[in-house]
């Protein structure tokens, strides 16, 4: 009798494990019928897209169209495909690379006329019985401003239909797009690496000949403080015009910025009194090369240089999780705030020196969010502050 019930409580076992296995599969099947095939159509296209995005973003060579082109084969649906610059081929993924010189005939046209060029078998003609190719769209890849270096070639083995045509234009555009990206990545480099130039050669003027004439005062009366000021000055220009490097860390550009306060001081006696308050786990932040100094300097030069008596200069440097927050005050005879308005140019005196400068190098390094903050008004002070993220791609001091 045991035995009986021991076997029937077997089987019930088995039968349960059955029925679960049956509603695992069930719901299994339920939850991958949640993507349709138009979502998963979507999902495969914008995946191949991104995969050819990323070799473009670097700019049109024979590396990465040679990374690209497979992935933009598979956008247009050729059974063959070419970067062609209009003198060669950059890369070629499919059938049909024997063509290539009328390929690169047709491209030259299409990037002279700045338009798609459709190729029938009368355009291709070729004597190797095995040829699969009937024709070929060819596509310039022109970015917004509408230039074009390259063209889209798309190998069809058929006459080639209308989407083929369509396609392979919007593809070409596409791509022409992300080289453009890439050229405006370069530009703006460039431009960063010119607006450092320019700002040395703002400030240098300004600084330099009161420095001198600062050192030049205590020669005479205290030959050993004129010689610390030398060498605290002939630190501070190394750096400011070493020529490597576009971004720094907090702590070098802190240390630069003593310097530079050691000789305002000679100049500026009691008169100018300077309060810090840095937390210590922010000293390695990566920031632009030249970004804090000019702050300084406008707080010393056109807020307390002005103002009779004593004036205070305050920097701070907080830990606010994953950005450090950076601000420099003083409460000298401030500023008008039209001053800053978008588009004004810098007044000939050198008013708010750098600070236009500083806040576009901020912005094309972190984006338009991380720009500068003024707070001023005539007789107020002036507060400057500015967050820069702890970590960002591309900053490495």
């Amino acid at each position: 009798m045991a035995g009986q019930v021991g076997s029937a409580l077997a089987v019930i076992a088995v039968l349960a494990a059955l029925a679960a296995a049956v509603v695992a599969v069930v719901r299994l099947r339920a939850r991958r019928g949640i993507a349709t095939a138009m979502q998963r159509a979507t999902y495969d296209v914008l995946h191949t897209a991104a995969l050819a995005a990323e070799p473009l973003r670097a700019g049109l060579t024979t590396a990465t169209a040679g990374k690209a082109v497979r992935h933009l084969r598979s956008l247009v649906g050729a059974v063959g495909l070419t970067i062609d610059d209009g003198t060669r081929s950059l890369a070629f993924d499919g059938r049909g690379s024997h063509h290539g010189e009328q390929f690169t005939a047709a491209a030259k046209r299409a990037l002279a006329t700045h338009r798609s060029v459709v190729l029938t078998p009368a355009d291709l003609p070729c004597d190797r019985v095995d040829c699969v190719v009937r024709g070929a769209v060819v596509s310039p890849l022109s970015g917004p401003d509408g230039r074009a270096t390259a063209a889209l070639v798309a190998v069809a083995d058929d006459q080639p239909a209308p989407g083929l045509v369509q396609a392979t234009a919007e593809a070409a555009r596409w791509a022409g797009s992300q080289i453009a990206l890439a050229e405006l990545d370069t530009s703006r480099e460039r431009l960063a690496r010119a607006e450092v130039r320019a700002l040395r050669a703002q400030i240098s003027p300004h600084f330099i000949y009161n420095a001198l004439t600062a050192i030049a005062s205590f020669v005479r009366t205290d030959p050993e403080r004129a010689r610390e000021l030398i060498l605290e000055f002939a630190e501070f220009t190394r750096y400011s015009f070493r020529a490597h490097g576009e971004f720094t860390t907090l702590a070098e550009e802190l240390r630069s910025i003593d310097r530079y306060l050691t000789i305002e001081r000679a100049r500026f006696g009691d008169r100018l009194q300077v309060r810090l308050q840095i937390a210590p786990e922010v000293l390695p932040v990566g920031l632009p090369f030249l970004c804090l100094q000019p702050l300084v300097e406008n707080a010393v030069r056109h807020g307390l240089s002005r103002k009779p008596g004593v004036g205070m200069v305050s920097i701070e440097a907080r830990d606010a999780g994953a950005e450090c927050h950076i601000t420099v005050e003083d409460d000298g005879v401030g500023m008008d705030p039209a001053v800053f308005a978008p588009g004004r140019p810098e007044t000939d005196d050198g008013q708010h020196v750098g600070l236009t400068n500083v806040d576009e190098r901020l912005r094309s390094v972190f984006g338009d969010h991380f720009g500068l903050v003024v707070d001023t008004a005539p007789g107020a002070g002036t507060k400057v502050s500015m967050r820069v993220p702890k970590f960002h791609p591309g900053v490495r001091a």
